[in-house]
């Protein structure tokens, strides 16, 4: 299990690594697609748009290292819920919104296979979290090398 665990890791730090890669630059970008969503007041869209990205390339190195492994399962989980939840609101509103997933070059409009990809993420993170931190990860690493100081 523990390295279907890291398989897991891999995958969402990827995601969220590639995520804020393509974001972090962007921000005006960010902010359009977060805005087309209709959910945030004005003054509430350029912070996020431009916190947004750091925080995906945080938790997806975290993530990909295996370091605070549950924590950053939980969190990661969150955000795709809240990702999944705006997609959803956007479909369920008929807004035309252009998904903002990977940065200015990606077109794809929000719609309910981006609704269940999120969810789908969202629960393996839910199970990174679960059973954290899996093999090859600094957590572990960290956790040994305490129990041997302490030996």
């Amino acid at each position: 299990m523990a390295w279907l665990v890291f398989g897991v890791r891999i995958i969402l730090g990827g995601v969220l690594l590639a995520a804020g890669a393509l974001k972090v630059m962007h921000a005006d970008a960010l902010a359009a697609a977060i805005a087309g969503y209709r959910l945030l007041p004005p003054g509430a869209v350029a912070p996020i748009a431009v916190a947004l990205p750091p925080l995906e390339l945080i938790f997806g190195f975290y993530l990909v290292a295996g370091l605070f492994t549950r924590v950053a399962g939980i969190v990661t989980c969150a955000m795709f819920v809240v990702y999944a939840i705006a997609i959803a609101s956007a479909v369920v509103r008929h807004i035309p919104a252009n998904c903002g997933c990977f940065g200015p070059g990606d077109s794809a409009t929000a719609d309910w296979p981006h609704v269940a990809v999120d969810a789908v993420l969202a629960l393996l993170a839910l199970f990174v979290a679960r059973l954290a931190p899996g093999t090859l990860s600094l957590d572990g690493f960290l956790s040994r090398a305490a129990s041997k100081e302490h030996s």
